[in-house]
């Protein structure tokens, strides 16, 4: 049986390339890279946006909150299991945010997904919840997450924890994934392949009992 992948995320998940105007094609960003390794009965849909926060309403950048988009978002593709990957904007000093305050927004993301009922289906999606990989504070984002980088040092631990108190899956992206170190957010190419590679064990246990 098709099982269809939903992976909900910031830039990272988009494909921003680091110092450049420009995106990821499919042969290089993460998203498109796990459509291709993983068995043929997964479907992978890309729901990346650039900025997107948890929960917080960006006062710079409109429309980036990511509860008000998720449910509209489960709406239209009725996933079985929801990749969940933000925080990093969370970081931007204009928000104020602790390491705990990040894990609890994105805890509420994780279980609106738990919780969400669509006719068409008799479970709710499974999430897989991603802390994303430290940040660094160099280049033309420095000021932007100043402080920052100290707190995304934290953000796995209260990720696990969170994941843990839901009763869901959790993988650390930094266990495999290192951010620019020129740039400081986005992620170099390689660094794609790399964490694709490393979701396959994970959504594959996830389904074990299904497939």
């Amino acid at each position: 049986m098709m099982k269809t992948i939903l992976c909900f995320g910031d830039s990272n998940t988009w494909g921003t390339v680091p110092d450049e105007d420009r995106r990821y094609d499919l042969t290089e960003r993460w998203t498109s890279l796990l459509k291709s390794v993983l068995p043929v009965h997964f479907d992978v849909i890309e729901a990346g946006q650039p900025g997107r926060t948890t929960v917080h309403d960006d006062p710079f950048n409109a429309g980036r909150n990511g509860l008000q988009y998720l449910r509209p978002c489960l709406e239209s593709h009725v996933p079985d299991l929801v990749l969940i990957m933000l925080g990093t904007n969370d970081l931007k000093h204009r928000f104020g945010l602790s390491p705990d305050d990040i894990s609890r927004g994105v805890s509420v993301l994780a279980e609106t997904v738990l919780k969400f009922d669509a006719a068409c289906k008799k479970k709710a999606p499974k999430v897989l919840l991603i802390s994303p990989p430290p940040i660094y504070e160099v280049g033309e984002f420095a000021d932007m997450f100043a402080g920052g980088a100290s707190k995304s040092l934290s953000l796995a631990k209260y990720y696990q924890r969170s994941a843990e108190k839901l009763g869901c899956s959790y993988f650390d992206a930094g266990s495999v994934v290192t951010s620019c170190n020129k740039e400081g957010i986005h992620w170099d190419v390689e660094q794609h392949q790399l964490f694709a590679n490393a979701l396959v064990p994970e959504i594959q246990a996830i389904f074990s009992h299904d497939i």
